[in-house]
């Protein structure tokens, strides 16, 4: 049985439920990156929710920070929070807003405008590296991110800089909110631009976490930075809003909810007969 793919499922539960009350949410990103998350914060990242400012602690920036939901969802089973204030996602004053809010433990910067998330960690990266400090930095990008030319800014100067204290992840579903990433803004090739901007590129399976895990526990190359292009599929876990474009941010029905958690927990029942 592999404990990362059922926590992957529980978070996924999570999610749901937070995006059904609050009648909000982009569902379908959550549920395209949730394993690329818990393959970092159970078992990769250097973090402590007891000690959430410690100097020598990894720092991890969601830069597609539309998909808060399962930030959320993770940090609270991880302890940075009590579980229970999920229930407030998206409530008058509440902290857990619609994008991460660094008033929160845990959230290194708010995200949520597109592009920025990887030149600020290019810099946080660089800061370990003038400060003699072993931490490494981790950004997730959306793929319609790449649009947005500040990726690139960052991606030349990560590469300019030797960071190979810095590992960025593209969530590479295909889709975005106004349809197919192909169709709105191609960047394909995809893994041959960012190598030709000098960085260690890596494809993997991006719906299994034990896979993205074993990738991220492994030495970068020396001097490069390193991309993680992990293919997913939006929707993961929920059949009828994989590959829909529609549920990038869409909230199910009260059906679609019952038909949803029930998927989940199919999924989880067959992860533990594995």
């Amino acid at each position: 049985m592999s404990e990362l793919k059922l926590k992957s499922f529980e978070i996924r539960k999570d999610v749901l439920k937070m995006i059904y009350d609050a009648k909000t949410g982009h569902t379908g990103s959550d549920l395209s990156c949730a394993d690329i998350l818990v393959a970092l914060y159970y078992g990769v990242l250097n973090v402590n929710p007891e000690n959430p400012e410690a100097l020598d602690r990894d720092r991890y920036v969601q830069s597609k920070g539309h998909a808060v939901e399962v930030l959320w969802a993770v940090l609270a089973d991880k302890g940075f929070f009590a579980k229970e204030e999920l229930a407030d996602f998206s409530a008058f004053g509440s902290r857990l807003i619609g994008h991460p809010n660094n008033k929160v433990a845990g959230i290194e910067m708010n995200t949520g405008s597109l592009g920025h998330g990887l030149s600020v960690s290019v810099g946080m990266a660089l800061a370990a590296k003038m400060d003699g400090k072993s931490y490494h930095t981790y950004t997730l990008m959306g793929d319609g991110e790449l649009a947005e030319g500040s990726v690139w800014e960052g991606a030349m100067a990560a590469a300019n800089y030797k960071l190979d204290n810095l590992t960025a992840i593209i969530d590479r579903n295909s889709l975005q909110i106004s349809g197919r990433t192909e169709d709105v803004m191609s960047v394909e090739p995809l893994a041959d631009k960012w190598r030709a901007f000098g960085w260690n590129v890596i494809e993997v399976d991006g719906n299994d976490p034990d896979k993205l895990q074993a990738i991220f526990k492994t030495v970068n190359v020396t001097g490069k930075p390193r991309l993680i292009i992990a293919k997913t599929i939006k929707g993961y876990g929920v059949k009828m809003a994989e590959n829909a474009a529609k549920w990038h941010h869409y909230v199910p029905s009260s059906e679609e909810y019952e038909i949803a958690m029930k998927d989940l927990e199919e999924r989880m029942e067959a992860c533990r007969h594995e």
